[in-house]
């Protein structure tokens, strides 16, 4: 799984290799190199963007929530030891969740020190994929090339889709007066890219943040998320997907959701990427089928 994020980030960040190398003459590890630290720094100013008020407002709402409780319910009818014990638990919950959070930057980094290594030696995989077709070696820096091309295109559709949701949520959230809708709108949209969940986690915030002002506020946040998410679901990520790749939306909406149902989260992020390689694959093998002498398999 790690090999495939590689490979398809190594299908994005070639065309931004290239050019840096083009326009400033230097060597292919520099410009890599320079490609890390640019996006690498965008990112971090987007998280810093969000963490900071977000951070804020956790602390805010950890002081006056109980307080929001009692006026809602009697506190003759909480049992507070019941309450104590949840935050204990929570509080056990957050520890597990740091521990998960370095587990996957540690495989964070084991991908982007492969994806260097792999845009490094870009040219010898495909002689090394030739060694097992002795004689096709056209063919198959062929078919890699589209299937490079196409996981580049489909890198940058989710970027872009993570640029469209950025904007509709901030465009949501300034129009009802949500505080920090910058900072939420910049965590949802990079949450886009964590299929179902993703969507859903994003909306925790804001409907946190907008309940501080208003209940009646924090309803109508829960239902500009939902169609939003509706929105996305079955009609944005079709659309920019069959613009970026060519899948038709029906098919983009399958995979999602047969990847998601055989290995979860992870299954339901790289579907499309998955059903991309297949589609590519079987449309050079059934092109040669009609050219029996050109075909991949000796």
């Amino acid at each position: 799984m790690l090999l495939f994020v590689a490979i398809i980030l190594m299908s994005g960040l070639a065309p931004i290799v290239g050019f840096i190398e083009r326009r400033t003459r230097a060597p292919r590890a520099l410009a890599i190199a320079l490609s890390y630290i640019v996006i690498i720094g965008v990112l971090a100013g987007l998280i810093s963007v969000i963490v900071i008020p977000l951070v804020e407002q956790t602390t805010n709402l950890a002081q006056v929530l109980p307080a929001k409780i009692e006026a809602i319910v009697p506190a003759n009818f909480i049992d507070q030891s019941v309450i104590r014990q949840e935050l204990t638990n929570f509080s056990r919950g957050a520890l597990s969740f740091s521990l998960t959070i370095f587990s996957n930057f540690i495989a964070l980094i084991s991908v982007l020190v492969l994806t260097f290594y792999m845009l490094l030696e870009r040219g010898g995989l495909d002689r090394l994929l030739g060694q097992f077709f002795p004689g096709y070696e056209a063919k198959i820096s062929r078919v890699t090339g589209r299937i490079e091309d196409k996981l580049g295109s489909w890198l940058r559709g989710q970027v872009a889709l993570s640029v469209i949701i950025t904007v509709v949520v901030y465009a949501a959230l300034l129009a009802l007066g949500v505080p920090y809708a910058l900072p939420l709108a910049i965590l949802a949209g990079l949450l886009e890219i964590v299929p179902v969940i993703g969507p859903i986690i994003s909306a925790i915030p804001a409907v946190i943040v907008a309940y501080f002002y208003s209940p009646v506020l924090a309803g109508i946040v829960v239902g500009v998320f939902f169609v939003i998410q509706q929105l996305e679901n079955h009609f944005i990520v079709p659309q920019v997907m069959k613009k970026a790749v060519g899948l038709n939306p029906l098919t983009v909406i399958l995979a999602v959701a047969v990847g998601g149902k055989l290995l979860g989260i992870s299954g339901a992020l790289l579907a499309v990427p998955i059903v991309v390689v297949l589609q590519t694959v079987i449309e050079e093998l059934l092109k040669e089928d009609k050219n029996p002498g050109e075909s991949l398999i000796p």
